[in-house]
Formats: structure tokens, C-alpha cells, sequence
């Protein structure tokens, strides 16, 4: 492989790595009743739609088909995407969710 084409590989590695944080952002999202939407909002008012986000919601499964997302690797994902912002938007749904339970 030349550096172009090592490069371009470690472009579309990091492209599905990320859309696989946005997948697994939105179906937590959705497995929790909340709006994937909303959250990234919250987290970043400044930014337009985010079509993969938008890909992701429509692509995710009813909650009752899918499979348990735990909090912390959602937590871990997004911090390997720096996303701070969203990251501590999702902590405090977490504890919310915490606090209401018990």
C-alpha cells in the first residue's frame, strides 16, 4: 500500500468507527424512550441535522428487539469520539434516570 491508499483506509475505518458510535448514540437512545435528536441538540445547539444521526435513528431497531446498550460503553464511545458534549448530555439522562428509579 502506498501512503494515499494507507491514508484512504484509515479515513473509512474511522468513518465506520464512528458511524458505529452514532448507531449504538441512537438505538441507547431509543431503548431509553429518548430522542437521539433532542440530546444531540442539547449537546450541540450550533450544529445543523446530522444526517448519520439521522441514517442511525431510522435504521435502529424497537426497543423490544434490541439489544441492552450499558451506559458505560455508550460513555466510552463517545469519549473516543470526543464527544464531551454529548457525553455529558447522556450522563445526565443517566442519572436522571438513576434518581427516578430509586
Amino acid at each position: 500500500m502506498d501512503r494515499k491508499e494507507i491514508e484512504e483506509w484509515i479515513a473509512a475505518n474511522y468513518r465506520r468507527d464512528e458511524q458505529m458510535m452514532v448507531d449504538a448514540f441512537a438505538q441507547w437512545c431509543i431503548n431509553h424512550d429518548l430522542d437521539p435528536e433532542e440530546l444531540y441538540t442539547r449537546a450541540y445547539p450550533q450544529q445543523a441535522a446530522n444526517p448519520a444521526l439521522q441514517g442511525a435513528i431510522s435504521q435502529a431497531l424497537p426497543k423490544e428487539n434490541s439489544p441492552e446498550i450499558p451506559d458505560d460503553a455508550l460513555l466510552q464511545l463517545l469519549s473516543m469520539f470526543d464527544n464531551e458534549e454529548l457525553g455529558y448530555v447522556v450522563s445526565n439522562e443517566i442519572a436522571q434516570r438513576k434518581e427516578n428509579r430509586g
